[in-house]
């Protein structure tokens, strides 16, 4: 893939063409949480179905979608200068990128994913030693007979195109799956016998384009902008005042990042206050803080926080 160019305006030109960061993002189970996280970076993607090609409201970007499982393949041969993927598929395939940061967040929730072994509820596994002969089946071959060998187990693995969950017993004797809550491997009465790997999504900058100062630039505005989104996720802003002499009491009960921010009203007997907190204190602080008499509360939403 070429870099694209184009003659608009931009503080970011050179001799007359505007540098563009080349970005891969994730096709599939990641595609829609990774866009929603991008909207709140302030980043404005959109795709059409069938479409790999994402439009954004930024000229010195362009992204293609790809699967996460080639994403570090491309970034580090510099197809894109820089890829949003997994942790656990910069190590199956070995990539030589840059990490730039680890986002945690996944397709269902904001939390790591875990990479395990896997066997039938009345299976006779109980560790990696009682692998030693046996077959499994998985999606990342490299990673578990990398695992395997750094126990000394000797164990036939095959690779599985899907629906992992139901080939043991019948197919194979255990499977190494990825699983956010465990809901599935339950439902397919498996239980965990070991974590092989826990895995985050991560940004990662292709070598060359990390030692480029634009570029480099560029990427680590996006990491912040992402980590930011990340931070942000399951709090809010807000906002109350309060008269000055009830101010101690309400102060002692509301957390907040650091302290509460207290600033002087028009009138001497009253002060604003505001904090950040977790969504979920919401339902239990305002009536709370209603009766130690608080008025003109204001709870709103974040995109982003940095520190």
């Amino acid at each position: 893939m070429s870099t694209q160019t184009t003659t608009a305006p931009s503080n970011a030109e050179t001799d007359g063409e505007t540098q563009v960061l080349r970005l891969g993002l994730p096709k599939g189970s990641l595609q829609e949480s990774t866009f929603d996280l991008l909207e709140k970076a302030g980043y404005g993607f959109s795709v059409r179905s069938r479409s790999y090609f994402p439009s954004i409201d930024d000229e010195e970007l362009t992204a293609m979608l790809v699967r996460a499982q080639e994403m570090g393949k491309y970034v580090a041969d510099g197809v894109f200068d820089a890829g949003i993927t997994g942790l656990d598929w910069i190590a199956e395939t070995g990539a030589d990128v840059h990490v730039v940061a680890d986002l945690i967040y996944s397709k269902a929730s904001m939390r790591p994913v875990r990479w395990v072994l896997a066997v039938p509820d009345d299976s006779d596994i109980h560790s990696v030693q009682d692998l030693e002969g046996k077959r499994i089946a998985t999606e990342v071959v490299g990673l578990t007979n990398r695992w395997l060998a750094e126990h000394g187990v000797s164990a036939d693995v095959e690779f599985s195109w899907g629906a992992t969950e139901v080939k043991a017993p019948d197919l194979v004797d255990a499977i190494v799956e990825v699983t956010e809550t465990g809901n599935s491997l339950r439902a397919n009465k498996l239980r965990i016998v070991e974590v092989l790997l826990s895995s985050n999504t991560q940004l990662v900058a292709n070598k060359d384009a990390w030692e480029d100062p634009w570029k480099r630039e560029k990427i680590e505005n996006l990491a912040l902008l992402l980590e930011g989104a990340i931070r942000a996720e399951g709090k809010v802003g807000l906002k109350l005042n309060v008269r000055r002499d009830d101010l101690q009491s309400i102060v002692e009960t509301l957390p907040a990042l650091r302290n509460p921010t207290i600033s002087p009203l028009f009138s001497d007997e009253w002060v604003a206050v505001e904090t950040i907190i977790e969504e979920r204190q919401v339902r239990r602080l305002i009536p709370e803080l209603k009766r130690l008499g608080a008025e003109g509360l204001i709870e709103y939403p974040l995109n982003k926080m940095i520190p």
